[in-house]
């Protein structure tokens, strides 16, 4: 294995979304030497496996990073190949080295540096950022059966074109953020049937307010108090769309602003898949049990022959095998210092990403980005 030796003062960024990128950025603007290690071989590999109709749920005012505006061709909500377009222009535009296909493997602390293993070689810097994202992994629960299931069974972030879904019984499974927008695509086509599995309804509030964009108030949101935006977004939920309960649609005991900033479990976005559940085009069903016999099985008893089955059942971060030994994570891989926070245990070893805001996280990685330079900065 080759050694190779930074400068002690050299800074490496783990990553090249949007987080990685804009940390590399506010470091490189500061005169501080940074590397960025990308362990695909290009840039928003994510966004491009997104399901092409997607677009973003965030107001295009909070949908830029530092020192490249974002394009306004596609009006308030930005489509999938636009952010793609964009990150690739941002890489392009960065007086910064940038290693695809770079892939760490092990990091441990070695003296006044971190040192970091890598397929072909061992790097060493004085800080390493961790930009990888909290949804790096796509998770599908192991349910009993799973594997012998003879429909197509796939995660939300592999949709693909929604359309070839057209004349199909499908079933969603999870009604939160990735959740409500397969739903609002498929309401949008015609399946021949569409399940919804929740275990707690979901925190859901409409795109727009009487034509106004919701997504544009998050300052607001992010100012006031979670004990003043739970009960407001309940209220909203309740004159918007009524008493979905009666629907199946229930409402976790936990309200949608501590879910987001608690468990970073997003709002679902409505924009027509509420509808379709109160015109019965939709049906709402409860936990998923087990996959039997080719059909899928809930709690309840009841049971749904599906031709795809699609998993809107949350990420991983998959920092665990990296990271476990250092007591950086909690109980569920996530960085106890998600942004950019110092860790005085770990001088040195900072995230970004991984803690979502009202915002988005194109305004959470600006945000984050600047406060880790201005502390490595402060170190030098």
């Amino acid at each position: 294995m080759t050694k190779y030796h930074s400068p002690a003062t050299s800074v490496i960024v783990i990553g090249a979304g949007l987080s990685g990128l804009t940390t590399a950025r506010e470091l490189a603007q500061r005169g501080i030497p940074v590397t960025v290690l990308e362990a695909r071989d290009r840039v928003a590999d994510p966004w491009r496996a997104r399901h092409p109709q997607l677009r973003l749920n965030i107001h295009r005012h909070f949908a830029s990073l530092p020192g490249r505006p974002m394009p306004d061709k596609d009006g308030t909500f930005l489509r999938r190949d636009t952010v793609v377009d964009y990150l690739e222009g941002y890489a392009t535009d960065l007086d910064v080295p940038v290693r695809f296909g770079v892939k760490v493997t092990g990091i441990e602390r070695a003296g006044s540096v971190w040192r970091l293993a890598t397929e072909d070689r061992t790097l060493e810097c004085s800080h390493v950022i961790f930009a990888t994202g909290r949804d790096r992994i796509p998770h599908i629960p192991g349910w009993k059966g799973r594997d012998g299931f003879k429909g197509e069974l796939v995660h939300a972030a592999d949709l693909g074109d929604v359309a070839r879904l057209d004349g199909k019984r499908v079933l969603v499974i999870g009604a939160g953020n990735s959740g409500g927008d397969v739903l609002n695509h498929l309401a949008q086509h015609d399946p021949a049937e569409v399940l919804i599995s929740v275990r707690h309804g979901p925190a859901i509030v409409p795109t727009r307010v009487f034509g106004f964009p919701l997504h544009r108030a998050a300052n607001l949101f992010a100012a006031l108090p979670v004990a003043m935006l739970d009960p407001a977004f309940r209220l909203m939920q309740w004159l918007f769309f009524g008493n979905l309960a009666r629907y199946g649609l229930t409402s976790h005991p936990d309200g949608g602003g501590t879910r987001l900033l608690r468990d970073g479990i997003a709002f679902a976005m409505d924009d027509g898949f509420v509808a379709a559940v109160k015109d019965g085009r939709f049906k709402v069903a409860g936990t998923v049990a087990e996959f039997r016999h080719g059909e899928v099985v809930f709690e309840n008893g009841q049971t749904f022959c599906a031709d795809t089955v699609i998993c809107a059942t949350g990420y991983h971060t998959g920092l665990e095998s990296l990271l476990g030994h250092l007591a950086v994570l909690d109980d569920h891989g996530v960085p106890l210092h998600p942004a950019g926070e110092t860790d005085p245990a770990n001088n040195g070893l900072w995230f970004t990403g991984y803690r979502p805001v009202f915002q988005g996280y194109f305004h959470a990685a600006a945000e984050t980005a600047g406060r880790i330079a201005d502390a490595i900065q402060t170190q030098r």
